[in-house]
């Protein structure tokens, strides 16, 4: 998948990427409907993922280009507006948007792609929103602090694109960690990593109800 993203960057773009960022989606093994009633929740990331190249920029403009969709997708920093064209892309201006509160931001050429089917609970816009965060970070020289950026992302979601989400998705996508589910005790978002025995598989189906 990266020679295919590096591929397509540099015809769409005429230069390389500078990185690719990968963010997974994710499965939650217990606590549904607990995270924004301040309860406890064992989410864990999944080997699905999406995929971001991207290049940073030196001005306030934001390319995207989406394989799955074969669109591209632009908008500038300021102003930030929303359009009725949106679509998939005002997860991005979401971001941008709550960023902006906080930090001066640089906009960055991308193409993306993921494994994540769209629509069925495991997080495609979550991790959509972390990857576009991760990206801000780099053009734009923000400290990356995982739980904060959770917190962003979810106020992302909540106040631009009108989806009143907890924070579990978030939160797991950003702190999650190989071979382990996370605990996130949703009153403080306070995380403790919990082995998987090797003996154990989590299958996720698709029974089409």
């Amino acid at each position: 998948m990266a020679r295919s993203l590096n591929t397509e960057f540099e015809k769409i773009y005429q230069q390389s990427p500078s990185y690719i960022i990968q963010s997974p989606g994710r499965v939650n093994l217990i606590g549904e409907h607990t995270d924004y009633n301040e309860g406890f929740v064992l989410p864990m990331a999944i080997d699905l993922t999406l995929s971001l190249a991207i290049k940073p920029r030196t001005d306030d403009h934001v390319n995207l280009f989406s394989l799955d969709f074969n669109e591209q997708k632009s908008f500038p920093l300021n102003p930030l507006q929303h359009h009725p064209k949106d679509r998939w892309i005002r997860y991005a201006k979401a971001v941008a948007f709550i960023l902006q509160q906080t930090y001066s931001l640089k906009g960055f050429d991308a193409v993306l792609t993921s494994t994540i089917p769209r629509g069925a609970g495991l997080s495609s816009s979550a991790a959509f929103e972390l990857a576009i965060a991760y990206a801000f970070s780099g053009s734009s020289d923000i400290p990356w602090h995982p739980t904060a950026m959770a917190r962003a992302t979810q106020r992302a979601e909540n106040e631009w694109v009108g989806v009143k989400c907890g924070i579990m998705d978030q939160m797991v996508i950003a702190n999650g960690k190989k071979d382990h589910a996370i605990l996130i005790d949703c009153r403080d978002l306070s995380t403790t990593a919990i082995p998987l025995p090797d003996s154990i598989s989590i299958v996720i189906m698709d029974t089409a109800t």
